[in-house]
């Protein structure tokens, strides 16, 4: 009786921690879709890497609302690029360099320290090199259109 009681205890305490830790990627995933349509709308605030990580979240916790997000009409192709191929498309890295140079620009506005502007500068130039060297995404074959010529 008492290995029956054990391993009832055990699916019971697994399956408390499995909804837990759904409902935690949940909750982050929704923060991180929150922080990614400001960022749609804030000129120095990223987009692009809190839609990963929302999906990436959803992707563990949800798939419906990872579907709804992978099939999003305006930031679908560029998270489906993403987790495809490791691709960031052209317009998002130009998107994402002027946002960091807006930022930074923004940052030396408060005349911070020599020592701090230059420690921003090497972060903000490391993720820059990081968004430079992602490929563009492989263009998709269109389907040709099949024609009977009846001539």
């Amino acid at each position: 009786m008492s290995g029956r009681m054990t391993s009832l205890f055990r699916r019971v305490a697994n399956g408390a921690a499995f909804n837990a830790r759904r409902a935690g990627l949940i909750a982050l995933g929704i923060l991180m879709l929150a922080l990614g349509i400001i960022g749609a709308f804030l000129p120095v605030m990223p987009t692009t890497i809190f839609l990963i990580l929302a999906a990436w979240c959803f992707g563990r916790s949800s798939p419906r609302i990872e579907a709804w997000m992978l099939d999003h009409p305006r930031f679908g192709p560029a998270l489906r690029a993403w987790r495809e191929e490791g691709a960031i498309p052209r317009r998002a890295k130009i998107m994402a360099w002027l946002g960091m140079a807006l930022g930074y620009g923004l940052f030396l506005l408060g005349r911070p320290d020599v020592l701090v502007a230059t420690a921003v500068a090497i972060f903000v130039a490391c993720g820059a090199f990081y968004v430079a060297t992602r490929p563009d995404p492989k263009p998709k074959p269109e389907f040709a259109t099949l024609r009977r010529d009846d001539d």
